[in-house]
């Protein structure tokens, strides 16, 4: 019977083999590849936002309708953006991520059962 730490050393061992594979450095390509453009789009906006609540006053209370005015509709799509990532980022997922993680993860589960 494996000790514990002959078991982790194995465990270790088959991540790194799996962390090395090609499939696995085309996962986080793919994933890098929503996630950077995606996170700098954002954060800019964010910050533009701030910016503009600390230095353009006049031009956040800009009245629209009513009592609604240029900051409140930017801080309303701020919640807006976030949630069109989340949709954007779980289709792109479902599509682009997910099959290859699975196939990765059977893969590797067949490996050990043998």
């Amino acid at each position: 019977m494996a000790s514990t730490d002959e078991i982790a050393a194995e465990s270790a061992t088959d991540w790194d083999l799996v962390r090395s594979g090609p499939e696995f450095t085309e996962l986080r390509r793919r994933m890098r590849r929503f996630v950077v453009p995606v996170t700098a789009v954002f954060s800019s906006w964010y910050v533009g936002y701030v910016l503009l609540a600390d230095f353009a006053h006049g031009f956040m209370a800009t009245k629209l309708l009513g009592n609604l005015n240029v900051g409140l509709v930017l801080g309303i799509l701020q919640f807006a953006s976030t949630f069109l990532i989340t949709g954007l980022y779980l289709r792109y997922a479902a599509k682009k991520l997910d099959p290859l993680a699975e196939r990765i993860r059977a893969e590797h589960e067949g490996a050990g059962d043998e």
